[in-house]
């Protein structure tokens, strides 16, 4: 996938669905109205309603909407963004998880309030870019965090490097866990799964700039009127 540096990365199973999203480049701005949470590595989900004062004050890595034309967004820095819609676009999400976030279970809480107790497999995701296996090297504390959560899911995805050294691909663990609690394979878009370390013309990183880096902003916005499939 390539595109300016300033135009969002879409996903096709999204786009499909008529849902406005981005992934963000290096320069890519988010609409102005997209609401932000402060994001703190937890899993605490808030859902955004018009006049209900600034998201930006509120402690959540998972963003909601059921509100007509609302977007929401997160930012990353080599941690993954998921865009979510749930059926034709009647609610939508932005999660944000680093390994502490899918240790957590913040993939799961993003289902959980998009879905609203509704079916989780009528939702499509969409996972964007991210620090990958090429590049992002963990230590031990990481694996045993992941392990405590998910050991059925890291084989392929976190593989021994160095000594006491692993390699970890946060997207392809994030697709994992999508599939784990009921998203089909068919409905997760995988199109802007690329690595942020290893781009660092198109990408902020973390890893690789230390506090230099900036922030890659994620939107979705729910239609203004909801979509429907023939």
């Amino acid at each position: 996938m390539s595109a300016p540096l300033d135009a969002p990365l879409r996903d096709p199973l999204l786009s499909a669905l008529g849902i406005t999203h981005g992934f963000g480049q290096r320069e890519t701005t988010a609409p102005s109205d997209t609401a932000f949470p402060k994001q703190v590595h937890g899993t605490a989900v808030h859902e955004h309603r018009a006049g209900t004062g600034a998201d930006a004050d509120v402690e959540a890595d998972a963003i909601v909407t059921r509100e007509a034309g609302a977007s929401v967004g997160i930012v990353t820095a080599d941690c993954v963004p998921i865009l979510v819609a749930h059926r034709e676009g009647e609610s939508v999400a932005a999660i944000h998880a680093g390994w502490r976030g899918l240790a957590a279970g913040v993939i799961e809480a993003g289902l959980r309030g998009v879905a609203a107790g509704g079916d989780v497999g009528a939702c499509v995701a969409a996972i964007g870019p991210a620090a990958r296996g090429c590049c992002y090297e963990v230590d031990e504390p990481v694996r045993a965090g992941l392990r405590e959560r998910y050991a059925d899911l890291l084989d392929g995805v976190l593989v021994p490097g160095r000594p006491e050294r692993f390699q970890l691909d946060l997207p392809a663990m994030a697709g994992r866990v999508l599939e784990k609690n009921g998203v089909e394979t068919q409905r997760i878009g995988v199109d802007a799964r690329l690595c942020t370390i290893c781009s660092p013309d198109r990408f902020e990183s973390y890893r690789r700039d230390g506090a230099a880096a900036g922030r890659l902003r994620h939107f979705i916005a729910r239609p203004a009127a909801i979509p429907r499939q023939g």
